[in-house]
């Protein structure tokens, strides 16, 4: 997401209503991590199995360095006001990891 383009958040928003007027909770999980973290993880065998689009790494890490210089890819602090959010900094966690603090959290 682009945190700094207004198209972007009200299309969050647009989806949260859909399953919110439907009675269902929407929860926010923002993962950051630095560039380089993100471009060797998207060199792992298991990401490029489960992600075709990132297969073509040169394609994809230039896209992403541009995106990153073009765009603000987290939210600042305390910007997103929703009750069920965490941002976790996962550059050292492991996904079991995440998944268990994101558990903790919410109570899953």
């Amino acid at each position: 997401m682009g945190f700094d383009l207004q198209k972007e958040w009200d299309f969050v928003e647009n989806v949260c209503s859909i399953f919110e007027s439907k009675g269902n909770e929407v929860y926010f999980v923002e993962l950051e991590t630095d560039l380089e973290t993100r471009l060797a993880r998207n060199r792992t065998a298991n990401r490029l199995e489960h992600k075709p689009t990132k297969r073509d790494i040169e394609r994809w890490e230039k896209d992403i360095r541009d995106t990153t210089e073009k765009y603000r890819l987290n939210s600042n602090e305390e910007e997103i006001k929703r009750e069920n959010y965490i941002r976790i900094d996962n550059t050292e966690l492991s996904a079991e990891k995440v998944a268990e603090i994101i558990g903790e959290r919410f109570g899953f």
